[in-house]
């Protein structure tokens, strides 16, 4: 359920004011959404005066961060998020939608474009391979699972291990392919887009590749609510929704 602000503490937030009364909030989220959340962050603190603290990680460390009880006023999770709920530490009617990214193919600048539009067209690329780049799954990186899931999908698992070149978050994958170490690198496409070197072909068919759900909580200890409440509606906002689509995401669930 997405949490709303009345219109009268939401145009007191983020009505331009400044000074004593500001206040920095603390953000916790999965890298998958860093691009987008880190370009919507100076207008937010251009119009209230408050500043943001973000933080970003993998998808699983996220999680656990929020369910060990750590101190932020807003944590973004990734679906499925029941040991959030039931930690405590969050406000479970705050529970806001913001975007969804899938995971996506990325090539070398320049280089050409493979088809990925089936099953099959992914399982005849990712066979004849020689090495394949993607985010360390074991260290909670919620691409790298999401990957992992779909190699199971399409049976290649043992295959494919011979091939593998593990990394360290998107970044890492992505570099590899950059230096030539990879014939083709895998991460969610909003952190392809960032990267330099590299292109993204697009995202993986649905039927093999679930998008990952990405929604924010007050938490439950937050020191600044009603600030913190405000920043939730910034992030799921008509002007935040441009902003995910330009950085590869969909808004919304």
């Amino acid at each position: 359920m997405k949490y709303l602000l009345s219109s009268a503490v939401l145009a007191l937030v983020l009505g331009g004011s400044t000074g004593a009364g500001a206040v920095e909030l603390t953000l916790i989220a999965p890298g998958g959404i860093r691009a987008a959340v880190s370009q919507m962050l100076p207008e937010f603190e251009r119009k209230t005066g408050n500043t943001v603290n973000a933080t970003f990680g993998s998808g699983g460390g996220t999680k656990a961060r929020v369910v060990k009880g750590e101190p932020f006023d807003v944590p973004v999770v990734q679906v499925p998020y029941e040991d959030v709920i039931k930690s405590g530490h969050v406000v479970v009617a705050s529970e806001t939608p913001l975007a969804n990214v899938s995971v996506g193919l990325a090539v070398r600048a320049g280089a050409p474009k493979p088809d990925i539009s089936t099953a099959d067209a992914v399982k005849k690329l990712l066979l004849g391979a020689k090495f394949i780049s993607y985010p360390n799954a074991a260290s909670g990186a919620a691409a790298g699972v999401s990957f992992d899931e779909t190699l199971a999908k399409l049976g290649i698992t043992d295959a494919m291990k011979p091939k593998l070149k593990i990394a360290q978050g998107g970044a890492g994958a992505m570099a590899m392919l950059a230096k030539g170490e990879v014939d083709y690198g895998f991460t969610f496409v909003s952190e392809i887009i960032t990267e330099p070197g590299v292109e993204a072909v697009g995202p993986l068919p649905r039927d093999i590749s679930t998008p990952t759900f990405l929604t924010a909580f007050l938490s439950a200890d937050s020191k600044n609510p009603e600030a913190a409440k405000a920043l939730i509606s910034f992030l799921s906002s008509p002007e935040a929704a441009a902003v995910y689509k330009q950085r590869g995401m969909l808004p919304g669930k």
